[in-house]
């Protein structure tokens, strides 16, 4: 077959007049670069015939997946794989056998052959990665790191194929020879190594998606997972900063995935409110009266009332020492039975999640009672205004409980503690004047020595 193209191309040098008496060489040259001329017509009718072919095939099919992996780019690189192969089939014709120029040629034409080869490889994985991450299952996953992955891999093979190619070496030695730099190497490409294996971590495990709320506050990084690729992890936090995460921080370091609780339904609420300890007291009978006239517990009182009275009265406890001894309820527990139905009734709350209002360990500012609940709302906006409202009714509604918010004292406090009595008012008095209740008739104030005026 070489014949008959050798004297083909002698011919048709001949027919075009390039052929030469002294034999300089310049009719190789030509004759190659017909060779080439020929395989880039050859190359545009294939993707005219086959590319606008197939695209029509596969526009006809119902199947989507065809669209993706059979796309033009997969199809224009294949036909550069053909033109390829008829550039090595066509040019050893052109030089003599075991010629400088030959050896030359034939090396350069196997690296181009490689090339195409990597270059159709490369726009395939990246259909099917495409197609891949349009599948439910694999959707918001880091497909990107695993593609640059693959990538990675089909380029370096290329490398060790081209340099084995151009020094005339097996592919077996180089990578012989690689081994004993493997320490170099690994330097290198160390982030890359390390970025490949925790990709693989995180798919598999699921510990992280694109489109997940994280948090990582050792790196500064609060928002949504914008990309996962070999290297980096994009992160575009909520004041709109984008922060660049290694992958392999996510593995070694802990971080919060708020995924979870977007899908729940419910996010929860857990704050306190400290209460000043001094202001808890028994209750009597005209704060239960009081209590009787708010809806949401006046149930709750008479119910604990009776349940109080039925059980002094078994054991019989009198009202005299019923304050040691007996059982009686408290303004901090009604409070907190109040905040319990005010949670459950007046709150968009998610109704099967926890809900409960709890006292926690006293400190020296005060006796923290904790509200532990979930909106029915992940809405970050929504979740914030619900929190701010149920708060601000608490603060507002201590007071008829006859509760005090422990609040360290401010700089207006202590001046007006220090600030002098205007004129024309009584001194206060003496460690020795005793205190006159508040509510004393003024006639009751004065003292017996005094005449009246």
């Amino acid at each position: 077959m070489q014949t008959h193209l050798k004297r083909w191309t002698d011919s048709l040098l001949e027919w075009l007049g390039a052929t030469s008496a002294a034999d300089d060489g310049w009719d190789h040259w030509v004759a190659f670069a017909l060779v080439v001329l020929a395989a880039v017509v050859f190359d545009l009718l294939l993707r005219w015939g086959i590319v606008r072919g197939v695209r029509k095939l596969v526009t006809r099919t119902r199947a989507k997946w065809d669209d993706t992996l059979f796309s033009v780019p997969v199809l224009n690189r294949m036909c550069h794989i053909l033109s390829a192969i008829l550039l090595a089939v066509m040019l050893p014709v052109v030089f003599e056998e075991k010629s400088t120029e030959r050896v030359i040629v034939m090396r350069l034409m196997e690296v181009y052959i490689v090339v195409t080869v990597f270059r159709f490889v490369n726009a395939l994985l990246y259909a099917a990665f495409h197609l891949a991450a349009s599948r439910p299952a694999w959707q918001n996953k880091p497909i990107k790191g695993l593609r640059q992955t693959a990538q990675g891999i089909a380029a370096l093979i290329c490398t060790i194929l081209i340099v084995s190619i151009l020094m005339n070496k097996s592919p077996a030695i180089l990578l012989t020879g690689l081994g004993a730099s493997a320490a170099v190497l690994m330097l290198i490409f160390r982030d890359s190594i390390l970025g490949f294996v925790s990709g693989i971590q995180l798919a598999a495990n699921d510990m992280l998606k694109v489109g997940d709320w994280i948090s990582v506050p050792k790196y500064g990084a609060d928002g949504n997972v914008e990309e996962v690729s070999l290297t980096t992890v994009k992160i575009r936090n909520w004041d709109n900063t984008l922060v660049m995460l290694p992958p392999y921080l996510l593995t070694t370091d802990s971080f919060t995935n708020w995924h979870a609780m977007q899908l729940s339904g419910g996010r929860r609420v857990m704050r306190s409110v400290s209460i000043d300890m001094t202001s808890v007291r028994f209750c009597t009978p005209e704060m239960l009266d009081h209590y009787r006239t708010i809806d949401l517990i006046k149930d709750y009182v008479d119910e604990t009332e009776q349940r109080i009275e039925a059980y002094n009265a078994a054991h019989g406890i009198g009202t005299a020492e019923r304050r040691v001894n007996g059982l009686h309820q408290t303004n901090l527990g009604v409070f907190r039975a109040y905040l319990v139905r005010y949670l459950q009734n007046e709150v968009p709350v998610n109704k099967s999640m926890t809900l409960m209002v709890r006292q926690l360990q006293p400190t020296e500012t005060g006796l923290p009672m904790q509200l532990y609940f979930f909106t029915d709302t992940v809405v970050w906006v929504d979740y914030e205004g619900i929190q701010s409202d149920v708060f601000d009714h608490v603060l507002a509604v201590i007071p008829e409980f006859g509760l005090r918010v422990f609040q360290n004292p401010s700089g207006e406090d202590i001046a007006s503690l220090r600030a002098p009595a205007p004129q024309g008012d009584v001194p206060p008095a003496s460690q020795n004047t005793p205190s006159v209740p508040q509510g004393t008739p003024p006639e009751a104030k004065a003292p017996a020595s005094a005449s009246p005026e």
